[in-house]
């Protein structure tokens, strides 16, 4: 049987991409003692890897595809085809930021600042070419972990991932720019994408991940409605398109179902109710393929 050699992430993205294939319709199952994570596709073979060094395996074609933030990307040089962007974190949904970040009270306002100091940082490479951009030389190093406790006894500034800035403001450290925004990434080997059946099954795979990660954000919601109220009671629907409307056994009343913003459906439904719904339920979302 064919397969593909996949790289999921071992570390800080490792449980999110596990609820992730999940909602995709996957599940992967992580032994204590094993690299090997069980999946139950068998036409997948997983790999634990930290994302850190996924592009270049898969550049080199040890892996067929992989996840890995595009921060890593930048950071390794791979050359990779990006098959999707999924904008999920360790935390949740959404982007991380690589930030230059420097003690309160230190005097330092400006990257300008930084000249002739010393940063430490996990992406050297990418801490390096924003510096040169900026034209401004300082002494980048590399720092194994627990970067923000760094400053201002070992270096004057680290340059760090954050989703909130809750780590670095608990640290008493203020941001003094952005130096890039990243998300996961799903990663091919490009040779592998030569491959008729590889490519079409590392497509299928983004499609289910991008599926899910759209659900993430939405709930369906279902309500009867009697016809005579359906004009007024539209507007407050807000769907991926338009509203799905079904005939009901009695021909005055119609079912509605639509797909909201999870958030908005606390002030939906209370509308809803005085617009004349009845029997509305709302209801979780794995995937939406549009």
């Amino acid at each position: 049987m064919r397969k593909i050699k996949l790289g999921i992430p071992k570390g800080s993205l490792q449980e999110a991409t596990i609820e992730l294939f999940k909602k995709a319709g996957f599940s992967i199952v992580v032994s204590d003692r094993s690299y090997k994570p069980a999946i139950d596709d068998e036409e997948i073979d997983c790999s634990l890897i930290r994302a850190q060094e996924i592009p270049k395996y898969v550049e080199r074609g040890a892996l067929d595809a992989g996840l890995s933030g595009k921060d890593w990307i930048l950071e390794t040089g791979a050359d990779v085809e990006e098959v999707a962007d999924l904008i999920y974190n360790k935390t949740g949904f959404g982007k991380v930021r690589l930030v230059l970040a420097v003690p309160e009270g230190s005097g330092m306002n400006s990257v300008k600042d930084l000249e002739g100091k010393r940063i430490a940082t996990e992406l050297v490479n990418v801490t390096k070419d924003y510096l040169k951009r900026k034209r401004v030389n300082a002494n980048v190093e590399f720092s194994w972990g627990a970067t923000e406790a760094k400053v201002p006894e070992l270096v004057d500034a680290i340059a760090d991932l954050t989703v909130t800035g809750s780590t670095l403001k608990a640290n008493r450290l203020k941001i003094l720019d952005t130096i890039l925004e990243s998300t996961t990434r799903l990663v091919a080997n490009r040779s592998s994408l030569k491959d008729n059946w590889k490519r079409q099954k590392i497509g299928e795979l983004a499609l289910l991940l991008n599926g899910a990660i759209a659900a993430k954000k939405k709930v369906g919601i279902k309500l009867n409605v009697e016809r005579k109220n359906i004009e007024k009671l539209l507007p407050l629907i807000p769907g991926l398109k338009s509203p799905t409307i079904s005939q009901l056994s009695n021909k005055n009343w119609v079912a509605l179902e639509a797909m909201v913003d999870e958030k908005s459906v606390r002030t939906i439904i209370p509308k809803l109710k005085r617009a004349g719904a009845q029997g509305i339920v709302e209801y979780s979302l794995n995937k939406i393929i549009d």
